[in-house]
């Protein structure tokens, strides 16, 4: 058992190790958005399906013998596509669609060696029972999610703090070097196995004839399988669009995925109907009493709330599985049938989702498809205990169906409630313009104005009124950080149209509103990576059609176009570069490393200055602007400002960094400066290989 134990267990662990590290490669590339990663857990679903489909052929259509020599052969091929570092060449050009990109480039990179990794855990399980034919397989499968979740583990705390990207990159190829040695032992055993009938064709130990799966149990493997997956990507964006992209949040749902699959393999004694029945209804309500608090919620109740309702419904969908796996004859198949619920579920989320839906409607469905699932499997299931055990969960059904029934109410209330004129959904995310009157104690200030929101959070906002609508308003005040900025600049002397003016960047569109502080000469240009939200502010709001300056937007990452920019020998030599990249809430981490303000001083002039907007609910992003500052001989100024109701201002932090004496040693600057506090957090530098969301938590 041992050669076959410890290859599962060294496959798995690779199999969900590359999971983050691809991802973390890939992620800057295409705006560091949630959706990167569910588009990443898609192909990776896929490509297990793949393996699956590979073990259950071969284990039912060939010999002992032929399988591991084609085995052999692959293992063999696979190792010559090392290592698996992405190609610069698939950076996107900023008018491409990210899924697909992103699919393609996943095959490409990691293609073979996945799928030769996926097959390990049913191929060798299947072998096991050729060699070991009075021993139940499924424990292997247990210690393979084991593994699994040693990845996931190990991948936040210990390997991305201590090794850069390509160290991972290859020490994982090394150890992949060692799985195709030990798998290569067991292929060589399973060819030693004499047999004369087909694979398919098994002969059982016990006394009774394996019975074949039954179609509704095959169905229902493939539910409850599908379910489990977007109750995992669901969860993964409600959390990620609302903090920050980063692994731990990527590995803390999967790792609790992994985990419910550990203990339902285990042995069905851990997974019991009378605990978590009740817990599935008492999780789904507080599931949605979160999504009806929102971003006002604590950071850690949101994510403990979240990661406990994935982790109850998972246990139901997978341990309500697990009552129904076949006879190990038939083995494969039913890995073969979790496997295409696994992906069902990722195409749901990842392609599905986004057409059919204006909001992120997915997590809902899985509550209440978990729960449906659930009575059905019930139904369907075959209790140890007869009798009297089905007629104890006579109450679950109103209980369950009154729980779910509020939960709607409560969604279907939020939805109402932001008032939207025009709701798009794409791959960056969810987008709103909704019309609202400014109003304090019911007094109106302003008139009416139209907001536009990412998710739950408002990116900016313009008055309708006439006199009002170039106000920039928002977190973009007149005395902010990023309004003295603009406009305490030593502007170029001289006078009449020939002035010369200011050219400012500005990283993040919204609605466009520091385009109302656009002066004759001067040329502002944003960088957008979402084309919803230009085609919005175009529509809905006129601060960069009215702007008295030379306006343009360039669509793509802003990074990679800054980049791209440089390779062709074009800085764009920017007096002020503004960076105000956010996605809801979450903030785009890859523009906040040594090696992106790099990229901004190259652009940027001697003198010049980079804006950059920190405020966040859950993260203080000071501490990391300084490190760059500091690294770069660069000073800093801190603006924090507070509400202005009369001026539809909203309190925001940001922080200038320059080296400009004129600008920084100026009465007004000076005076609108907030000091930094004495036991403010040490200077924390990040880097493209190493960011660490916890050293920032507020």
């Amino acid at each position: 058992m041992a050669p076959y134990a410890l290859a599962i267990l060294l496959g798995s662990f690779l199999l969900f190790q590359v999971q983050p590290l691809v991802g973390k490669y890939i992620l800057p590339w295409f705006g560091g958005t949630p959706a990167v990663w569910t588009t990443c857990m898609l192909s990776f679903q896929v490509l297990l399906l793949v393996g699956y489909a590979y073990a259950h052929g071969i284990a039912t259509w060939l010999r002992p013998r032929r399988q591991g020599m084609l085995h052999l052969v692959l293992l063999a091929g696979s190792v010559l596509l090392l290592p698996i570092t992405p190609s610069d060449a698939w950076k996107p050009m900023g008018d491409e669609s990210p899924t697909w990109r992103i699919l393609c480039l996943l095959v490409a990179s990691i293609g073979a060696p996945y799928v030769i990794l996926a097959s390990t855990s049913p191929l060798m399980q299947s072998w096991f029972s050729r060699t070991e034919p009075g021993r139940s397989p499924y424990r292997l499968y247990a210690l393979s999610n084991v593994g699994s979740l040693a990845a996931l583990v190990s991948y936040p705390f210990l390997v991305e703090p201590a090794l850069r990207l390509g160290v991972q990159a290859w020490s994982w190829s090394i150890a992949y070097g060692a799985f195709v040695l030990l798998c290569g032992i067991c292929a060589v055993r399973i060819c030693c196995v004499k047999e004369v009938a087909p694979a398919g064709a098994i002969q059982e130990t016990q006394q009774e004839p394996a019975a074949r799966p039954a179609g509704v149990d095959q169905l229902l493997w493939l539910g409850l399988s599908a379910c489990g997956s977007v109750l995992l990507l669901a969860t993964t964006n409600q959390m990620c669009q609302e903090v920050a992209v980063v692994p731990f949040l990527w590995v803390l749902p999967l790792a609790l995925y992994l985990l419910t699959f550990i203990i339902c393999f285990d042995h069905e004694r851990w997974y019991h109907r009378g605990v978590f029945g009740p817990l599935w209804i008492l999780a789904i309500g507080g599931a949605c009493a979160m999504l009806a608090v929102g971003v006002d919620a604590k950071l850690w109740l949101q994510i403990a709330v979240f990661s406990a309702t994935m982790f109850v419904g998972c246990m139901v969908c997978h341990g309500e599985m697990v009552r129904l796996k076949p006879h190990p004859r038939y083995l494969t198949q039913f890995y073969l049938v979790i496997a295409a619920g696994g992906a069902l579920g990722g195409v749901f989320v990842t392609l599905v989702a986004p057409f059919l839906f204006k909001g992120f409607w997915e997590y809902h469905i899985s509550l209440l498809a978990g729960y449906m699932l659930f009575l059905a499997a019930i139904h369907r299931g075959r209790p140890a205990k007869p009798a009297g055990e089905d007629r104890r969960w006579k109450w679950i059904i109103p209980v369950g169906l009154v729980g779910l029934a509020a939960g709607g109410l409560i969604a279907l209330g939020m939805a109402e409630a932001h008032a939207a004129v025009v709701r798009l959904r794409n791959f960056y995310g969810l987008l709103h313009v909704s019309k609202h009157t400014d109003e304090v104690d019911g007094k109106c200030l302003n008139g009416e104005y139209l907001s536009l929101r990412h998710g739950r959070i408002k990116h900016g906002f313009q008055y309708v009124d006439p006199d009002k609508k170039d106000w920039p308003t928002s977190y973009f005040g007149p005395e902010t950080g990023v309004g003295m900025a603009i406009r305490h600049y030593p502007r170029p002397q001289g006078d009449g149209p020939d002035r010369p003016g200011l050219r400012i960047g500005v990283i993040g569109l919204g609605v466009g509103t520091l385009a109302a502080y656009g002066e004759p000469g001067d040329h502002i240009r944003f960088y957008e990576i979402n084309p919803d939200v230009i085609r919005l502010s175009d529509e809905y709001f006129s601060y960069r059609r009215d702007s008295r300056a030379e306006v343009d937007v360039v669509l793509g990452d802003a990074r990679i176009s800054l980049e791209r920019a440089l390779a062709e020998g074009k800085p764009e030599g920017f007096d002020i570069l503004i960076v105000d990249a956010f996605s809801s809430d979450a903030i785009p981490m890859h523009l906040l490393t040594k090696e992106c303000f790099e990229i901004y001083w190259k652009h940027l002039k001697p003198e010049g200055i980079l804006a950059v907007h920190i405020s966040n609910r859950n993260l203080d992003l000071g501490p990391v602007v300084r490190a760059a500052a500091a690294e770069s001989g660069h000073e800093t100024a801190w603006f924090r400002t507070h509400d202005d109701e009369a001026r539809g201002v909203d309190a925001a932090d940001w922080i200038l960094v320059t080296s400009n004496r004129t600008f920084l040693d100026d009465p007004a600057i000076r005076k609108g400066q907030t000091p930094w506090e004495e036991d403010a957090p040490a200077p924390l530098l990040w880097t493209d290989d190493f960011s660490n969301m916890f050293q920032v938590l507020k």
